[in-house]
């Protein structure tokens, strides 16, 4: 099939050759993505967005070097005509034919491009990418997701929303996270907060939104203590997520907070927004504006002038929704519970926060190893009775340990409980008690109240088997598994929870 001249150069050839071998490559890779489901990240990495980088550069070289030939032909000719313009005669053949291929290619050219813009869309979108392409970086983050309630939420609709302007940021964001992977510049662990993150009423409340009514809720937890016998300590409580009518919208409870009437503002000493020295409370209807300061934590009026404030969203509570790291007492007694660790084993839960706590974490495989021996040295040294006699549920406990410390602590990232704390609860991180810690006043003597019973109350709370019970509409006074006198009343429970790690 004849050609124009122009065509036959070595430029337009290499481009031809790129590009053929380009379309063979994404053919092929999308037919083993096709035909084998459980394909990796990087095929469809591969298929939408490296491989057509070349296929559309070797389409572009074919033109740039006829254009070049061109010029080189009319050079050694030494024609020179006005009109710079190539004539295109459709009664040679060698023109009609480059116009069919041309004709044809852009719009096979067109096809592909539209098909591959359209998958590359939802490729760079998915759980898959997000997840698994940055997996040094990404693992413990998508570990964690994998395990929480939102684990059939893709990442987007958390992280970017709908709307093109979000899409362009997070992708222009993406490039520099690539940068910072491929030279190794990044942080371990990823620090936090995120700050251009998309607000969460743009995000979050697209389903959990602030006029939908939030009931109370009961949840029972069980706990083990560290004592020989796993003593199973059990509580329950009445979350007042939110009012105890439906018709009370979201007058009171927890939920309070998102209250579209009400503006919650808050100045942070720390970008960790650990430290709330400062608090501002706005009536949306009538005006009212309360100033809550810190009478412990002190801010100077300089400072809080010159500082920046925040206005309080869900992720101020629900800082951790989709990436939590449980404590080891949490996930110890979780794994007791489940009956996956046998909580008639004695010892053991003192056995698993002992080896959990201790090891230097360096890496994953040497720290799994030092769990596996700090068990069964503690074992065969203290207790060799029940080491002779127990091997089996002791291998089965080591083994539910490791697993459970896989899916929280990510050495290798420096990622856990440790440096994410939770600000949900008060038990092991402040949390609420960032604000609701009594020492929170305004000028007209307001206090922000540390009354637990202002979000929960107990309704049950003992040893198994031997729980006390709240009357209906009634709550229970807090009882200390250990005692420790009123110390629990004159000081925050993360003092000696968060002491444990």
């Amino acid at each position: 099939m004849k050609l124009p001249r122009s065509y036959y150069n070595l430029l337009s050839f290499i481009g031809t050759t790129i590009a053929g071998i380009s379309l063979f490559t994404i053919a092929f890779l999308f037919v083993i993505s096709f035909f084998f489901e459980k394909s990796n990240s990087y095929l469809g990495l591969f298929i939408y967005i490296i491989v057509p980088v070349f296929l559309v550069i070797g389409l572009l070289l074919i033109p740039i070097g006829m254009l070049a030939e061109m010029r080189r032909r009319k050079k050694r000719v030494q024609v020179y005509l006005k009109n710079e313009w190539p004539v295109i005669d459709l009664n040679v053949k060698k023109y009609r034919n480059a116009i069919i291929i041309f004709s044809i290619g852009t719009l096979m050219f067109l096809l592909l491009t539209g098909l591959g813009s359209y998958e590359a869309f939802h490729y760079t979108e998915s759980v898959e990418f997000c997840g698994t392409l940055c997996h040094e970086v990404m693992k413990p983050e998508y570990t964690a997701y994998q395990n929480s309630p939102h684990a059939q939420v893709t990442c987007v609709e958390c992280h970017v929303g709908s709307g093109v302007g979000w899409y362009v940021r997070s992708k222009l964001s993406g490039l520099h996270q690539v940068y910072a992977v491929t030279t190794n510049n990044f942080n371990r662990p990823i620090e936090t907060p995120i700050h251009n993150l998309r607000p969460a009423r743009e995000t979050c409340e697209k389903c959990h939104w602030p006029q939908k009514f939030y009931s109370r809720q009961l949840r029972y937890e069980k706990h083990f203590l560290s004592d020989s016998m796993n003593t199973e300590w059990n509580i329950g409580l009445q979350m007042k997520i939110g009012p105890s009518h439906s018709a009370f919208g979201l007058a009171e409870g927890i939920h309070w907070h998102i209250n579209p009437k009400v503006k919650i503002e808050y100045i942070s000493k720390e970008d960790n927004r650990e430290e709330i020295p400062w608090v501002k409370y706005t009536n949306l209807e009538t005006g009212e504006v309360t100033v809550f300061k810190d009478t412990v934590d002190t801010m100077e009026d300089s400072q809080i002038a010159s500082s920046a404030t925040r206005e309080m969203d869900c992720i101020d509570c629900h800082n951790r929704p989709s990436h939590h790291y449980s404590t080891p007492a949490d996930f110890i007694d979780y794994s007791m519970t489940t009956g996956s660790i046998p909580k008639d084993l004695h010892f053991i839960k003192k056995a698993t926060m002992k080896a959990l706590v201790e090891p230097n974490r360096k890496t994953t495989d040497s720290t799994l190893m030092q769990i596996d021996s700090l068990i069964h040295e503690f074992y065969k040294e203290k207790k060799p009775w029940l080491y002779s006699t127990k091997l089996a549920e002791i291998d089965k406990s080591v083994e539910e340990a490791k697993l459970q410390f896989s899916k929280n602590v990510f050495p290798e990232m420096k990622a856990s409980w440790d440096v994410y704390p939770d600000h949900i609860g008060h038990k092991t991180y402040n949390g609420c008690f960032r604000c609701h810690n009594d020492t929170h006043i305004s000028d007209n003597g307001k206090t922000i109240s540390k009354d637990c019973n202002l979000c929960h109350t107990i309704v049950e709370q003992g040893k198994d088997g031997h729980e006390t019970f709240a009357p209906l509409n009634s709550s229970l006074e807090f009882v200390h598994p250990k005692d420790i006198g009123d110390e629990w009343k004159k000081s925050l429970c993360s003092v000696c929870h968060r002491n444990l790690y």
